[in-house]
């Protein structure tokens, strides 16, 4: 727990140096248009600068309105529209459970969305030694508008097992059969991460505290029903991709 404690601050304080980056100059137009990119040179009145696209332009003094540098503010941010993510991660550290590497799949569509807030429903499929297929609602908050943002995120909802009762042959004595019946959980995820879009894209990583529930029963050869339950409390580490 220390540990996770220990990763989980130093994660913060990267987050936070890196939201400090990334700003854009910006060359108002006295036409209304807007130049967003680096300012190369100034030199006979006139400004050199490289676009977002890579373009080098050449504007004359008198055609500009003002000069300012800006944070590199997200277009995607910008516009309340539907997007789609697709994660995937691992939930790691030690655990009692005998079941160590963990697998999450996710798949998220924006509900609501506005330049600092966005409320999504996600679900996909994960590995807890079964197969589980997860639904949940996850809020997330911008900490700025620029187009690389440090966020914190919350995830609720539950665990279903995907392909229900079934019968395990005992490996130490192949006679027995033990049939058993699983069952999902609450789930539950509190995280931050950092973003980076660009054009209507955007790739983040996230690192999280996740917590989640399982259980199964198992009858023995005397028709007695034993009920077992297990919960996770794990770091969990994924990348996505957001379009």
């Amino acid at each position: 727990m220390k540990k996770q404690f220990l990763i989980i601050t130093m994660l913060i304080i990267i987050v936070h140096t890196l939201s400090a980056q990334k700003s854009t100059d910006v060359i108002y137009l006295k036409n209304g248009n807007q130049v967003f990119g680096k300012l190369l040179e100034i030199s006979d009145n006139q400004y050199k600068i490289r676009t977002a696209g890579g373009s080098i332009l050449l504007i004359q003094g008198t055609e500009i309105e003002k000069l300012v540098n800006e944070p590199a503010i997200s277009d995607t941010l910008k516009k309340n529209k539907r997007i789609i993510a697709l994660e995937a991660g691992v939930l790691a550290g030690a655990q009692s459970s005998k079941y160590d590497a963990a697998f999450s799949f996710s798949i998220m569509g924006t509900l609501v969305q506005n330049r600092f807030n966005r409320l999504s429903l996600g679900s996909g499929i994960e590995y807890l030694g079964q197969a589980y297929l997860p639904i949940f609602l996850e809020y997330k908050l911008n900490i700025s508008e620029k187009k690389t943002t440090p966020f914190i995120f919350i995830r609720g909802g539950n665990l279903f097992h995907i392909n229900g009762d079934f019968e395990r042959t005992d490996q130490i004595s192949p006679v027995y059969n033990t049939p058993m019946s699983y069952k999902g959980g609450f789930s539950f995820t509190l995280g931050i991460g950092i973003t980076w879009t660009k054009d209507d894209y955007e790739s983040y990583l996230t690192f999280a505290y996740r917590n989640a529930h399982t259980s199964y029963e198992e009858t023995d050869y005397t028709s007695q029903i034993y009920t077992y339950k297990t919960a996770y409390n794990r770091l969990e580490i994924k990348y996505g991709f957001r379009f």
